[in-house]
């Protein structure tokens, strides 16, 4: 009798242990029923949804699935891996706003306002610490992430618009002098000021360099982070403001275009420009799909990053400027509406 219960047990245990096997073929091999009935969760074969996303059970393409208030005029987003961070801009592009909103990520609920300079416009997470451009002041702002609590004003160019993080230092790019200040992230001391293109915009990094979108340059510029020298200069549309890197390749909206731009990150050569809405303005890698918020469209447009198909287009808020990706919904700051939407 104690053999067979065993006997039993074991067999109960291997059957829990074919389930767990089954259910991971069903996730990443792009095999299964339910996967054919959901053929945008498969690329090339390649289940593409995230963990988090498939224990939330998202297996839609995307939905509005809440919107919230923050300041007024909200500008740019990013995420600490538990909030959503928004810049408070000001009325009709004034740099009249001065703070930001912290939200909690899992249900928007505002978890403080916190003063950021005189007009607030670029932020960044740099792993313990918020990074945000004062346009007005000409300074970039870093504020505790914990509490919100300033940690110290750090000179930059002058009108910094956006800011990106390289893993030990922060660039900020300053519009009205054409160049781009290094700041050590652990305590803001200036590393150097480097030229790039007229009127710099979006940045990002991919590892090793970072990309500048030259808004009245059409084009971007390449430097190496170690020095900042830079590697190249590459055309796009026109007027490109923001820039994501997908893991290979650069993504660079064009607003006047009512494009973007793929850029191999290896050589800045281009690999297509695809339409997508009115003036195209923040743009966002989830992973598999890259976001774009189309501000005289006031909705954000999809494309699988591996060959630029439109997958969809989601209506939200008013003047959708920024974008970015909490691990499982997107986010857009709606500049006139005063909200950011949660897709």
């Amino acid at each position: 009798m104690r053999m067979l219960k065993r006997l039993f047990k074991g067999l109960g245990l291997l059957a829990t242990l074919v389930v767990i096997a089954a259910t991971l073929t069903m996730f990443f091999n792009g095999s299964s029923a339910a996967q054919q009935g959901a053929p945008e969760n498969v690329v090339s074969g390649v289940f593409t949804r995230n963990p988090l996303q498939v224990a939330l059970l998202q297996w839609y393409p995307a939905n509005l699935t809440s919107t919230f208030a923050v300041g007024v005029g909200p500008s740019e987003v990013a995420f600490d891996g538990a909030n959503i961070w928004v810049t408070n801009t000001g009325i009709d592009n004034s740099n009249s706003g001065s703070t930001v909103t912290k939200i909690r990520a899992n249900d928007g609920t505002v978890l403080g306002t916190f003063a950021s300079g005189a007009a607030p416009a670029g932020v960044a997470f740099d792993g313990a610490n918020i990074w945000v451009t004062d346009y007005a002041g000409n300074a970039a702002t870093k504020l505790r992430a914990t509490d919100g609590a300033m940690l110290g004003t750090f000179a930059t160019g002058s009108g910094p618009g956006w800011a990106v993080f390289d893993g030990a230092n922060i660039w900020t790019s300053n519009y009205l002098t054409s160049n781009v200040t290094k700041l050590r992230a652990s305590d803001g001391a200036a590393l150097g000021t480097f030229a790039v293109g007229p009127n710099p915009s979006g940045m990002a990094f991919d590892g090793a360099n970072i990309w500048v979108g030259s808004t009245n340059g059409n084009s971007v510029t390449k430097l190496r982070a170690s020095d900042g020298a830079v590697l190249g200069t590459f055309a796009v549309g026109t007027l490109p403001y923001a820039v994501a890197f997908d893991g290979a390749n650069i993504w660079v909206t064009n607003f006047a275009s009512n494009s973007v731009t793929k850029l191999r990150g290896s050589d800045g050569v281009s690999l297509g420009s695809f339409a997508v809405g009115s003036g195209p303005y923040g743009v966002a890698f989830d992973g598999a799909y890259i976001w774009v918020a189309n501000y005289g469209g006031n909705n954000v447009t999809k494309l699988r990053a591996r060959d630029g198909t439109i997958l969809g287009t989601f209506a939200v808020g008013s003047g959708p400027r920024g974008v970015a990706f909490d691990g499982a919904n997107i986010w857009v700051a709606n500049h006139n509406s005063n909200t950011v939407s949660k897709l």
